[in-house]
């Protein structure tokens, strides 16, 4: 449709809200429901300005439509009522004023915007409109004698109508024409056009009427004898029943049988639906019970009771497939990759239960989406974020009022078959309260031993879980209840390293945030060093979500700048010559300032000085520990808000050095005229556990001894009475915050030796690992360099 004459003045930004198979013109009132959030949110910033908003025809049935799905000629129009029912959609009454066409569309914000150019209205015919305006009431006339739908007072107030624009508008308004010939007449400019164009399409429609009547006519004599053998058949069937020789009833319950066994349940499913459908029979159908058995019936009709998807066999596809959508995650991909070879050895192997545990950002709900493209099964998630009740897992009984299934059956229904990837997100954010426990209702779904006969309080018969392919996510494992826990098979998926987080920015989020941002014709690079100063300057996180958000920023920019310089795609240059190149100097202007440094470390050795390392949800983090030795009484003074498992350690590194006095050259009595003052810098976070032990042993013996720890060096590892080092968790994200510090050493319990072996390689060849079993064997590491450094500068100065 090209553009029509339109005045240069009168712009407009208006929101917008698209309408499906239905054209509002001007002198129209209409009531119509917003069912996407964007309308809604469109209709609410017009009741708070001046209630004008766009209303525009869709070309198609799209849930979400953008530009290309809407027609550009609308009218403007006055929102007169708003009301949001209880069901939570929005009833709106609106009444069209002016017509309009669409110059510019923006859905950012969070809803449709529109700029748009209203027509100006011919409110007076001239005489060469007389005759057009006879011919067109005169068909329409005609029209409304066929249609017999339209009432007296409309056709009597168009007779009356002289304004040229105004009749073509109601005569639109009131036809039945289809939905592109109405947007066509809307948005015609020239009156005389207009007119003649709905002239055409009237006489059009009055012919295809006259033939519909015809044949109804046709068909319904036709139709006469056959309706009268069906109403002598019906009472006679009626009569049958009164005298109880027919079973058979209205109330659908064999239709719903008849689906149910389609669907092959298992025998006691079948007898169950049985004994309820003959029930059903026998009630009233406008009883209340009624209802609620239909309802209950329906829902085991609509369970998938054996319908299976094909398990996509090839290895090799599948391993293509994880790689294309995720980077590195050897363990959980091996794991599922192990499970799809066992399933062609074994067809009847029982779905494993896994578990993902990591920082946010890590990539472990979009994975298990990525492992049902990858097996070629249906994918459910189920967000388990603050639910607690224990209903929603169980269901509630059906003899409540508004009972329902609970959220494992519900899914099942919608995914359609017995053997989906199921993801139960943030499996560690339950809660529980006086309606129950969800997760102990989880129990009986997680246990391969159990939940082949779950038993949902609605259903009141075994459902079979053991096809389904369980997948739990949670941030950390220790929030997860023990019984949970024993119930999975845990997979850790640690933060990513710097290195990793280049790789995923380069390989997959550059690409796709180009895709979003409309992009993708565009040559923009991104310099690796400017990746790498995003990733430590920009964020602070063990995942890669606000990577992309900072990343997503750039580009978003850097598309204003295409925009501003006039490069858009067109038909005839889809791909204009645009590049950008995005260096590390570059991305104060795209980002401003950074918001992150480096963590507080202390390069320059000082007595007194230790490194620590500790774990967060985030990630690992470097904790520095400052010991200061003070005039006093003897007083142990701790500050930074530590916790109390850290004060213990604190007070289990001051006994082990009152015990081993003579092996650190100090009196006895070394602290009865001497506080120690043990400060933990960055006072505002909280900081607790037992792996700091060895960094407040090392800190103190540095402040008694006055000799400095051994520099850029990190230890973490808890300590016993008797000089021991305990193993400590966390090792990747603690070691990964060293090597992002960029310290030389990291000193770490023996037994955690382990650990190291899958670390990436880029970070044990930076980093030199020491292992120690005692406090001993740790303290000669951590002192004797330091020594031999400082005796070397002793004799370098001599």
């Amino acid at each position: 449709m090209k553009l029509p004459a339109l005045p240069k003045s009168g712009k407009r930004e208006l929101p917008l809200v698209p309408m499906r198979e239905l054209v509002v013109f001007p002198h129209m009132v209409v009531p119509f429901f917003a069912e996407n959030p964007e309308s809604v949110k469109a209709i609410e910033e017009s009741m708070n300005h001046d209630r004008q908003v766009f209303l525009v025809c869709q070309k198609g049935a799209a849930k979400n439509p953008g530009r290309d799905d809407m027609y550009q000629a609308g009218t403007i129009s006055k929102v007169l009522q708003m009301l949001k029912l209880p069901d939570g959609t929005t009833r709106v009454l609106a009444e069209g004023r002016q017509r309009a066409w669409m110059k510019k569309y923006d859905d950012r914000g969070g809803y449709r915007k529109a700029t748009v150019i209203p027509f100006e209205e011919i409110r007076e015919a001239d005489e060469s409109l007389q005759p057009l305006l006879t011919t067109i009431k005169s068909a329409f006339e005609n029209y409304a004698k066929l249609q017999k739908k339209i009432p007296q007072e409309t056709i009597d107030s168009i007779n009356k109508t002289e304004n040229p624009d105004k009749l073509a508008d109601l005569i639109s308004a009131n036809s039945s024409l289809k939905p592109d010939k109405k947007v066509e007449i809307l948005g015609i400019g020239d009156v005389h056009r207009r007119l003649e164009t709905l002239a055409v399409h009237i006489e059009a429609e009055s012919e295809v009427v006259s033939l519909q009547n015809k044949i109804n006519g046709q068909v319904k004599k036709k139709m006469e004898q056959s309706q009268k053998e069906y109403y002598l058949n019906e009472q006679l069937r009626q009569i049958n029943k009164e005298l109880g020789k027919d079973e058979d009833d209205t109330s659908g319950s064999k239709e719903l049988i008849e689906r149910i066994k389609a669907k092959n349940p298992p025998h006691e499913a079948l007898e169950k639906a049985e004994k309820e459908a003959k029930r059903l029979s026998r009630l009233q159908p406008m009883s209340p019970e009624s209802g609620v058995l239909r309802t209950y019936l329906e829902w085991l009709a609509d369970l998938p009771w054996s319908n299976k998807s094909e398990d996509n066999r090839d290895i090799n596809r599948a391993e293509e497939i994880l790689n294309e959508d995720h980077y590195d995650m050897q363990k959980p991909k091996e794991r599922v990759l192990d499970f799809l070879a066992v399933r062609q050895l074994q067809d009847k192997a029982k779905g494993p239960i896994l578990c993902f545990v990591g920082p946010p950002g890590t990539g472990k709900t979009s994975l298990g989406r990525s492992v049902a493209r990858a097996i070629n099964r249906e994918f459910i998630r189920v967000s388990l974020g603050g639910v607690r009740d224990e209903a929603e897992i169980r269901g509630h009984r059906k003899t409540y009022v508004g009972a329902l299934p609970g959220k494992i059956i519900q899914s099942l229904r919608k995914a359609g078959t017995v053997n989906p990837v199921f993801l139960l997100d943030e499996i560690d954010k339950l809660s529980n309260d006086f309606r129950g426990d969800p997760a102990s209702a989880l129990l009986e779904v997680l246990d391969p031993e159990q939940n082949s006969t779950f038993m949902d309080h609605y259903l009141e018969v075994a459902y079979d879980l053991s096809h389904i392919m369980f997948i739990t996510t949670a941030n950390s494992v220790h929030s997860i209840p023990l019984a949970l826990r024993d119930r999975t098979e845990i997979i850790e998926i640690p933060g990513y390293t710097d290195l990793e987080k280049e790789q995923i920015a380069r390989q997959f989020i550059i690409p796709k945030q180009l895709r979003e941002n409309g992009l993708a014709w565009a040559d923009v690079q991104f310099q690796k060093p400017a990746i790498l100063a995003v990733i430590r300057s920009y964020t602070m996180e063990s995942g890669v979500r606000n990577l992309e958000r900072q990343i997503a920023a750039i580009i978003r920019k850097i598309a204003r700048e295409a925009v501003k310089e006039g490069y858009l795609p067109t038909e005839e240059n889809p791909e204009p010559e645009f590049k950008v190149v995005v260096a590390e100097k570059s991305l104060k202007k795209y980002l401003g300032p950074a918001p992150f440094e480096q963590d507080l470390v202390y390069r320059a050795p000082s007595p007194g000085m230790a490194h620590g390392l500790a774990w967060t949800e985030m990630g690992g983090k470097m904790l520095p520990v400052e010991v200061s030795l003070l005039p006093g009484e003897g007083k142990l003074i701790l500050t930074g808000s530590l916790g109390d498992v850290m004060k213990e350690s604190a007070q289990l590194a001051l006994s082990f050095i009152r015990s081993h006095t003579s092996q650190f050259n100090l009196t006895e009595d070394f602290q009865k005229n001497t506080d120690i003052h043990i400060h933990v810098p960055q006072g505002a976070i909280p900081k607790d556990g037992p792996s700091a032990g060895i960094t407040l042993t090392a800190a103190m013996v540095s402040a008694l001894t006055t000799r400095s720890v051994r520099p850029c060096t990190a230890m973490t590892g808890e300590i016993t009475l008797t000089g021991r080092i305990l193993p400590i968790g966390g090792v990747k994200e603690k070691v990964l915050a060293a090597y992002r510090n960029q310290l030389e050493a990291v000193l770490m319990p023996a037994e955690n030796r382990k650990d190291t072996e899958e670390l990436p390689k880029e970070v044990k060849s930076q980093i030199e690992f020491h292992f120690a079993s005692t406090v001993e064997e740790a303290l000669e590491f951590l002192f004797s360099e330091a020594d031999a450094d400082a005796d070397s500068r002793n004799s370098d100065n001599q």
